[in-house]
């Protein structure tokens, strides 16, 4: 699964996206968020493939009508499987029109060993900002006028890298190589094709490192620099 990320400054993502900023944002860098915190943040979708702009995470369908029920897709759409996406009511129909990018550099996992959990920082080995494939809807709150855009990130069967991380569910957001970014942006685009889009990044390209245990940390800044930096553990053996 994929509930915690970081995200790269605003330069940082129009340089990498090649988009514009709408509306203008001083978004700074984000070192770690959390799904359930209700987030809005930088997303491209196929509305507008060269804007970049901020949605909340955490996907309400547009048909839903009432608050109390909205409240309830915010922290159970964070995530959407990808062997299921035509199964489920809340993702099927955005399936073939309402396709996103995801915007980060970094995402966070935790490892089980030996009855305790460590949690572990993944990025890419050449530190570059990247896209998770996600969905989108734009839904109309009861009583307000402003419709609030929401997302959610597609995860799949992990990795070889992953499976080491995320020992228990196995699980892994996918992560949209460049040259595939504009194809999932694509307005028309078969199952078939995008099924091989939705696959497991490749592990040479990944790196990961434990961390500390602040990310879970009540009562404490969890988006600070040291949420990313490595931390050893005397009794957790390395990655293979």
């Amino acid at each position: 699964m994929c509930y915690h990320y970081s995200v790269p400054n605003i330069d940082g993502l129009r340089d990498r996206f090649h988009a514009y900023v709408d509306p203008p944002s001083s978004f700074n860098r984000i070192y770690h968020v959390s799904g359930f915190s209700r987030p809005k943040l930088p997303a491209i979708t196929t509305e507008d493939p060269a804007r970049i702009q901020f949605l909340a995470w955490g996907l309400i369908p547009r048909w839903v009508k009432d608050d109390a029920i909205a409240e309830k897709f915010r922290t159970r759409t964070l995530n959407a499987r990808a062997e299921t996406l035509y199964e489920k009511a809340s993702f099927r129909h955005l399936v073939e029109r309402n396709r996103c990018l995801v915007l980060a550099d970094g995402f966070f996992e935790w490892r089980h060993y030996q009855g305790r959990t460590y949690p572990y920082y993944i990025t890419l080995k050449n530190q570059q900002p990247f896209a998770f494939a996600g969905l989108w809807d734009a839904w109309q709150p009861p009583n307000l006028p402003e419709v609030e855009k929401t997302y959610t990130i597609i995860t799949t069967k992990a990795n070889t890298l992953l499976e080491q991380v995320h020992n228990k569910r196995k699980r892994m957001p996918v992560i949209l190589t460049p040259e595939h970014e504009q194809s999932w942006l694509t307005p028309e685009l078969s199952q078939p094709k995008i099924d091989t889009l939705l696959t497991a990044y490749d592990p040479e390209r990944m790196q990961a490192h434990p961390v500390s245990r602040l990310l879970t940390a009540r009562g404490v800044q969890t988006n600070v620099p040291d949420a990313i930096q490595p931390k050893e553990y005397a009794d957790l053996p390395g990655l293979t």
